[in-house]
């Protein structure tokens, strides 16, 4: 075929064009192919200085334990339950509108905590809420049906269960502490004293937050089983933790949302012989709840019956997380520590 002399004009002026951009007079310069995206690594820590470790280990950490020899009412052990009122926020924070897994969630506010209340009004038990704003703005009857008893508490859980670390955004998760503190304390008629983060899970910056917030107590590290003085780097921050404990947790034998154990009972047995052995070690026990878990029928018949076997068993105090915060905080300021 023979070429045309407008292709070998324009061919030409091409060549020229692309050797002059390139800075050359002879040959075009092939693209530069992109650079191959450095993959992270999977073991950062092996280089760090133990210097650097010890930082990131013990930025946030426990301090100064505050164990009593006895309870007020010269009670044995302190029993402090809680509920995480998640009911949907989980999936609408991430953007899962499955209307069987909002319904599930729901659940928890329109069947499970109106059937938690009831039994804890019968055992006359107080109990700790803690609530994702959202779920409180969804579902405006909750905050009311909880407070009306003067005996409970409800704290903060953040904004919709929002993942922190996932987050990672030290204004945003201000913006939405300071949101839910305001939505709740106008709910409650007073300022939440208490905080669980959601999911248990923290950012850099969320420690910081709580105690600028001025919380008496969280409860969201697993360090030990009594409570204690929560320090940031190495400092006490008078924060008083109540730790908590997936043992002592609805949720992982539940399956959450997506299952179930054979039979209530085989919880019954773990929660059991857990506060077995904290009345034995004069300790304390919390015991963490989801009203859209442990709502259902024979799970609140189940936790009936271990609060009956506390009762029997005699040398409780079921208190709030407030009240048992407020004893401790107490020790603290008097220097009662072991």
């Amino acid at each position: 075929m023979t070429r045309s002399p407008l292709f070998g004009t324009a061919g030409l002026l091409v060549s020229v064009f692309v050797a002059a951009g390139c800075g050359q007079t002879g040959q075009a310069q092939a693209p530069a192919a992109p650079a191959a995206a450095e993959r992270p690594n999977p073991l950062p820590g092996i280089t760090k200085s133990m210097e650097q470790l010890k930082s990131e280990m013990f930025h946030v950490s426990a301090g100064r334990r505050l164990k009593p020899s006895s309870w007020p009412g010269n009670n044995r052990v302190a029993v402090a339950l809680s509920f995480d009122v998640d009911n949907a926020t989980v999936p609408l924070a991430q953007g899962n509108l499955d209307y069987e897994v909002l319904s599930r969630g729901e659940y928890g506010a329109v069947d499970g905590l109106p059937r938690i209340l009831r039994m804890l009004d019968r055992q006359q038990v107080p109990a700790s809420f803690f609530i994702p704003a959202v779920s409180a703005e969804l579902h405006p009857q909750m905050v009311p049906s909880i407070v009306e008893k003067n005996v409970h508490e409800i704290g903060i859980h953040g904004w919709i269960h929002e993942r922190l670390p996932i987050l990672n955004d030290e204004k945003e998760e201000q913006r939405l502490l300071d949101q839910s503190l305001e939505l709740l304390t106008k709910q409650m008629g007073k300022r939440p004293v208490g905080y669980r983060a959601p999911s248990w899970k923290l950012s850099k910056f969320t420690m910081g937050q709580i105690q600028k917030a001025g919380f008496l107590y969280d409860s969201i590290f697993l360090e030990r089983e009594t409570g204690y003085e929560i320090l940031m780097n190495g400092k006490g921050t008078g924060v008083v933790e109540l730790p908590i404990e997936r043992i002592v947790d609805d949720a992982p034998y539940f399956g959450a949302s997506d299952g179930s154990m054979p039979s209530p009972e085989h919880v019954l047995e773990v929660f059991q012989s857990e506060f077995d052995v904290a009345w034995d070690e004069r300790g304390l026990y919390v015991l963490t709840m989801h009203p859209h878990i442990m709502g259902h029928r024979s799970r609140v018949a189940v936790l009936e019956r271990l609060i009956v076997h506390m009762k029997k068993q005699g040398g409780v105090w079921f208190a709030t997380h407030e009240n048992v915060a407020k004893h401790l905080k107490q020790m603290l300021a008097a220097g009662q520590t072991n």
